[in-house]
């Protein structure tokens, strides 16, 4: 999928949870909040730090939902602590921190062409009867 707005992120995230017939059970709401905000984030930051959205992709595995940001810029996330160095609370800069919690793998690439795409893994939650 090529780069799109925020609400086309989460509708193919919302795609790709739906599944297929015969495939597991999982609890959706739950992976979806968790898949969802992990995807908004690494949106948002490609759009804030990272020179716009060049490519996104979503794809469910039997036991993850894949998603994969590339953007303009070779500069890689970085963890910002939540006070600044006179001990105020920082607003926002907690993006990364959340992707690296709700995402069970997260790897950054450099691209050949310039800039660098994260592929967060987000385990999907068993459902009532797996």
């Amino acid at each position: 999928m090529g780069p799109g707005n925020p609400a086309d992120v989460r509708q193919a995230v919302r795609r790709a949870l739906a599944g297929r017939p015969g495939e597991p059970t999982h609890d959706v709401e739950d992976t979806a909040g968790d898949a969802l905000l992990v995807a908004s984030e690494l949106v948002t930051n490609a759009m804030l730090h990272g020179g716009g959205v060049t490519a996104f992709d979503v794809t469910r595995t039997e036991r993850a939902v894949r998603l994969s940001v590339s953007d303009r810029s070779g500069r890689l996330p970085v963890a910002v602590d939540q006070f600044d160095e006179i001990g105020r609370m920082r607003v926002g800069g907690r993006g990364w921190m959340i992707v690296c919690t709700l995402a069970s793998d997260v790897v950054v690439a450099r691209l050949r062409a310039g800039g660098k795409r994260i592929t967060a893994e987000v385990p999907l939650a068993p459902g009532p009867n797996g």
